[in-house]
């Protein structure tokens, strides 16, 4: 009788099943995992303007506009603060909404609706067109 001769191979096939089991379930899974999907609100469901607000306009190019009860004007940045500031210095209750264009960007709106916080405004609101 012939004495056995040990292999000294490994034997990878039990190895290789296991990554293809695992491959499979990362595939499945995957799709499922859905991360940053942002669920906006309706326009439809907006509330209601306050009474005599300030207006302040962001032009699709980052042009400024203030509108108040006297009428329409086109500021620069540091204009802007210095008379919301005046405002608020007037009537500390006062509302600012911020109507930005569909064609501007969203830093510049949110740069303004910092600079409006910083001056500690109590309400301010997005203006949204109603469909």
């Amino acid at each position: 009788m012939r004495p056995r001769r040990l292999k000294n191979e490994i034997n990878v096939v039990p190895y290789i099943d296991v990554m293809l089991v695992l491959l499979v379930i990362f595939m499945v899974a995957a799709p499922m995992m859905q991360t940053g999907s942002v669920d906006l609100p309706s326009v439809e469901k907006a509330n209601q303007a306050p009474e005599n607000p300030l207006r302040v306009e962001v032009g699709a190019k980052g042009e400024l506009k203030l509108v108040d009860a006297t009428g329409a004007r086109v500021v620069d940045k540091h204009e802007l603060v210095r008379q919301l500031a005046e405002a608020r210095a007037k009537n500390p209750q006062l509302a600012v909404l911020v109507a930005g264009d569909k064609a501007a960007t969203y830093e510049m709106v949110l740069t303004v609706l910092d600079d409006i916080k910083a001056l500690d405004f109590a309400r301010v609101g997005l203006e949204t067109a109603r469909r």
